[in-house]
């Protein structure tokens, strides 16, 4: 049973911080990539930003400069860094990951970690 656990999520001033993370658990061999989505109130899942397992990153256009995704191999952790953040960013926040199991591999979702940006 493979799972991805998202953490960091929460209340947030517009202008403030937040840095959120995700875990995967279980039993596999290794996780290609993995990614940040996001789902705003009304509006359809939509990506943030990738890192490959050899740290290459992709961010969606009007996420660079603000954001910055990265991941540790070894504890199978991917994190979000969100800066500068706006009302806009509230959003569910869902952790995805490409894992390799035997003789498998399958595309993985994290429950999501509520973010608020709000005064």
């Amino acid at each position: 049973q493979v799972q991805l656990v998202e953490s960091g999520g929460g209340l947030v001033q517009p202008g403030g911080s937040l840095r959120l993370s995700c875990a995967a658990s279980g039993n596999f061999r290794s996780i290609n990539t993995m990614a940040w989505y996001r789902q705003a109130p009304g509006k359809e899942r939509e990506l943030v930003a990738t890192v490959t397992s050899g740290g290459s990153t992709t961010y969606a256009d009007f996420k660079k400069g603000r954001f910055t995704i990265s991941r540790d191999n070894a504890k199978n952790t991917v994190n979000l860094q969100m800066n500068s953040l706006k009302a806009e960013d509230t959003a569910v926040y869902y952790c995805h990951a490409h894992i390799n199991q035997p003789g498998y591999t399958g595309h993985y979702w994290g429950k999501g970690t509520l973010v608020t940006v709000s005064s």
